[in-house]
């Protein structure tokens, strides 16, 4: 084990988040390479700062929902000048040679200690805790659609139901992805399921299944969009079309160009 291995696992053991093998690696390197107790000491004095900054416990969820964003931190290779490094400007400015050396391999346990003081100065303040879990635990196809909408190429179509009710595609080119939204449309009968489809050409490609919930839904198609692109909704049998085509005829369907 390296030193920035250690140091990622140090950021862990401080937050109380490693899991027993990954704690058992720990202190066998601790063992080994006393000469990395520094790391630890300051890891540990950053975690309980964050414990002074809370006068009551988070609520019940919050630090699941953290320690899953944590699992999704990239890692800054060792040497990378990233421009979101956690080390200040004017610190890494100043800071002695041998602490810049060592400083790049650490970001991503920065990044770990940096997550947990935002969540300890939003609940100290008593800024909404519901409003930071829900943030927390957004659902993929709303991050995906918030994704879409953010790219400078976004678009979007939308058609009326039926039932009265409406559908809109919102898609990217360049990001390759769109996302379906419906409001107002019927739920599928018992042992059928909504299928989304991406036609190209005259052949369509499963982007997978959805539900409904209460007239609504919010589902990101599966697979990579193509410029051009059909987006089309079938009803099919529950678990989606066993062929893998299109059962029945297009209850929606949406052009993309």
């Amino acid at each position: 084990m390296n030193e920035k291995e250690f140091a990622e696992l140090a950021a862990g053991a401080a937050l109380h988040a490693l899991s027993p093998e990954d704690d058992a690696r720990f202190r066998g390197a601790l063992a080994a390479h006393p000469e990395w107790r520094g790391i630890v000491e300051e890891d540990a004095e950053t975690a309980a700062s964050l414990a002074f900054a809370l006068p009551v416990a988070p609520p019940d969820g919050i630090r699941a929902s953290l320690l899953a964003q944590i699992a999704q931190t990239p890692q800054t290779p060792h040497g990378e000048n990233s421009p979101t490094s956690s080390v200040p400007l004017a610190e890494s400015s100043l800071a002695a040679p041998e602490i810049l050396e060592r400083r790049p391999q650490r970001r991503w346990s920065r990044a770990i200690l940096a997550l947990a003081a935002c969540l300890a100065v939003l609940v100290g303040l008593g800024i909404g805790a519901v409003a930071l879990s829900q943030q927390l635990n957004r659902p993929a196809d709303v991050i995906a659609l918030d994704e879409i909408r953010s790219a400078d190429d976004a678009a979007q179509a939308s058609i009326e139901l039926e039932s009265g009710g409406t559908a809109t595609a919102y898609w990217s080119d360049s990001l390759g992805a769109a996302v379906l939204v419906t409001d107002g449309i019927a739920a599928p009968s018992d042992g059928e399921t909504y299928e989304l489809w991406f036609v190209r050409g005259e052949t369509p490609v499963s982007a997978g299944v959805f539900t409904v919930d209460g007239g609504d839904a919010t589902a990101a198609l599966q697979g990579d969009m193509h410029a051009g692109d059909v987006i089309a909704v079938t009803v099919e049998q529950a678990g989606g079309s066993p062929s893998g085509q299109p059962t029945s005829d297009p209850v929606i369907v949406i052009p993309t160009a």
